[in-house]
């Protein structure tokens, strides 16, 4: 179930990016209603095409647990996830996937493409989207100021 207060921590993951001059996209983990694990982008930082906010998050979640099957987990990524990071969502079993903006050129939960109608895969995550209107608006700031 979709908790407002979760989506709250991710995004204050994303604005921790926005400080860091990364692009502003936070997420966590959550397990059995706490908090495991939390990240955001740090693609700049290590010069990594991998270092998602959701991959780093996963990684961290695998370590805590110490398994890299995630089930019981749920997501909660300001920025719908892209097919890379999709693909580890779906590799690690992670129940269901909260997003708080879409992303049309990139999303992987229903924007660009769907993940969960691809036939034959071995699991499908739920996922819910609401929309977070003051987080777009840092989002759309964080490229205006790139575009200067």
């Amino acid at each position: 179930m979709y908790k407002q207060k979760f989506m709250d921590e991710a995004i204050k993951e994303a604005v921790r990016a926005y400080e860091e001059d990364e692009v502003p996209i936070g997420c966590i983990i959550v397990k059995d209603d706490r908090i495991i694990a939390r990240a955001h982008n740090n693609k700049e930082k290590k010069n990594d095409a991998t270092a998602h906010a959701e991959m780093e998050c996963i990684r961290k979640a695998s370590r805590k647990l110490g398994n890299w099957y995630l089930d019981g987990c749920e997501l909660y990524v300001s920025l719908e996830p892209c097919i890379m990071c999709a693909g580890a969502i779906v590799n690690a079993r992670i129940d269901k996937v909260c997003f708080a903006a879409r992303d049309p050129k990139g999303g992987a939960f229903g924007s660009n493409l769907n993940i969960t109608e691809i036939k034959k895969i071995n699991h499908y995550p739920e996922y819910e989207f609401r929309e977070d209107r003051e987080y777009i608006k840092l989002l759309k700031r964080f490229f205006k100021e790139k575009r200067k």
